[in-house]
């Protein structure tokens, strides 16, 4: 009889302590969340902060780390456990691989050299893309007749371009468009620095066309025309959440906490959401972040 209690006692602590496991689970987890430095990282890193505290695990934020070597240091350093990347910046920047066409070329070529190279795995990427690209004001598409690269080539010499210093040098600027679309020798180069100077001296007259990236708020936020790469000469960059294999390992609910925003964040939606940040009304990132979230019903209000 007292070894039947034993027994019964014994299994009601097993029973016990399993359950206590499995109620607590990923709140018994820290995960360390970084991000680069600039507004959409912000936004995103946010995002997957969110939605991981909304799965029931803690979050320690780490934003606004640096550039892509930075962010991807710490990464493999331990450092910080997820980050969003992206697509073309894995392949070109992080891997030093040549730039491929399809997206889902890039996306298979950066999972299989991540997780040998790194232990990272790369989870669904977003719709977006965030490409290197240019543009221009309505008015100036207009009286010009450039919608396209093709038509800008053309008309280049009549234009002023506003760009980073570097892009008038670089493979992936003017000498690179040169080759893949003839052309695109311009008046004047201005050399103009961040996003936003940028956008100033086009909404000025300062410059006619600038260096632009696909979801910048700016395009949206200012009604300006984004040129067609109708020759695909920039490759895609969708973001996605990069994580470290051993905490998906440790906790599987991270890749089913965070694939749940991929299908919903397109060209326009990220760029309407980085226009809330950086357009007149300057919202807080994180507010801008959990109200859409909780819009889509996928974090608690």
């Amino acid at each position: 009889m007292k070894r039947l209690w034993h027994v019964t006692a014994l299994l009601f602590v097993v029973v016990a302590l399993a359950a206590g496991c499995g109620s607590r689970g990923a709140s018994q987890v820290t995960l360390k969340v970084g991000s680069k430095d600039f507004t959409e990282e912000f936004i995103l890193g946010e995002m997957y902060a969110l939605l991981l505290e909304d799965a029931g695990f803690k979050v320690e934020r780490k934003f606004n780390l640096g550039g892509t070597p930075v962010a991807h240091a710490a990464l493999t350093n331990g450092d910080i456990d997820l980050y969003p990347e992206y697509t073309s910046t894995g392949l070109l920047t992080v891997l030093k691989q040549q730039p491929v066409g399809d997206p889902q070329a890039v996306l298979g070529a950066i999972r299989k050299s991540y997780k040998e190279q790194f232990k990272l795995e790369w989870l669904e990427p977003a719709l977006f893309n965030n490409t290197q690209a240019l543009a221009t004001t309505r008015d100036v598409s207009e009286k010009y007749g450039i919608t396209t690269y093709s038509d800008l080539a053309a008309k280049a010499g009549e234009l002023r371009l506003g760009g980073p210093a570097e892009f008038a040098e670089r493979e992936d600027g003017v000498k690179g468009l040169q080759k893949a679309y003839g052309g695109f020798q311009f008046k004047e180069f201005r050399q103009l620095g961040t996003g936003s100077l940028r956008y100033e001296a086009l909404k000025n007259g300062q410059v006619d066309v600038v260096v632009a990236f696909g979801t910048d708020g700016q395009i949206s936020g200012l009604g300006l025309v984004l040129l067609k790469d109708d020759k695909s000469f920039y490759p895609v960059y969708q973001a996605a959440p990069v994580v470290r294999a051993d905490a998906l390992e440790r906790s599987p609910k991270i890749a089913e906490a965070l694939n749940r925003l991929a299908p919903l964040l397109t060209d326009e939606i990220m760029a309407g959401l980085n226009w809330q940040v950086d357009g007149p009304d300057k919202k807080e990132f994180a507010a801008v972040a959990k109200a859409f979230l909780q819009e889509k019903g996928l974090v608690k209000r």
